[in-house]
């Protein structure tokens, strides 16, 4: 069965160019041009969204609040490039990943099959990710690798943990601060860099998976 992708674009020429391209590349789009209408899409029957920002009706960051309360279907915003501001925003409010207009539609292809080969990691319940060999138990407040138990201070367990929730999407420098560190008592962005600094040398070859996203904050990931 061919995997079904929405698109949430008003830009007509641009929606039908890679509504065509989609199509040619094996995939089932549906082409959505009104952010009011993307509020009510049943969401849990796509594999992945495109998700124009700048819409008629609902905004686009709305839409993407209301998309992740529902279901984590991988999506990636459409964005200016005067939107930099959104682009951490919708980062922060869990999209997968973004591509800036203009944009050459072999990268939009090759972010698309990029994100949908991405395995989804197992989350066992709210409180407990499996990635790879990596274990966070954040109710026993116990990490193990490859079965092993990894020895964390509070703070590292607090980045890990908040990391493991959002697995895949970048997590702001600011969520981390104010989440796991506890901004309003003296947790910075320096004191952020050296815990996960520590973390990754503590999770051996799994610490590779905690990513740095440039100008953003960190991303756990779920591939390799």
């Amino acid at each position: 069965m061919k995997e079904r992708i929405l698109l949430v674009e008003d830009d007509r020429e641009l929606g039908e160019d890679v509504t065509q391209r989609l199509q040619r590349a094996g995939y089932a789009p549906t082409w959505i041009r009104d952010g009011d209408e993307a509020l009510s899409v049943e969401i849990e029957d796509y594999a992945l969204v495109l998700l124009d920002l700048g819409l008629p009706g609902a905004y686009g960051l709305d839409v993407l609040k209301r998309y992740r309360t529902k279901s984590e279907v991988p999506v990636i915003l459409v964005t200016a490039r005067d939107q930099t501001a959104d682009k951490v925003r919708g980062l922060a409010l869990g999209a997968d990943d973004y591509i800036t207009k203009p944009f050459w539609p072999e990268e939009l292809l090759a972010r698309v099959k990029a994100r949908l080969r991405r395995p989804s990691m197992k989350r066992e319940d709210e409180t407990r990710f499996v990635v790879g060999a990596l274990v966070v138990d954040v109710e026993g407040a116990r990490v193990t690798v490859s079965g092993q138990s990894i020895e964390l201070t509070r703070a590292e367990l607090a980045i890990l943990a908040v990391l493991a929730r959002r697995c895949g999407r970048a997590v702001t420098r600011a969520d981390l601060v104010d989440e796991a560190l506890d901004g309003a008592r003296g947790g910075s962005d320096r004191t952020l860099d050296v815990h996960v600094s520590r973390l990754r040398k503590k999770l051996g070859d799994e610490g590779k998976r905690i990513a740095t996203v440039w100008g953003i904050g960190y991303r756990l990931e779920s591939e390799p």
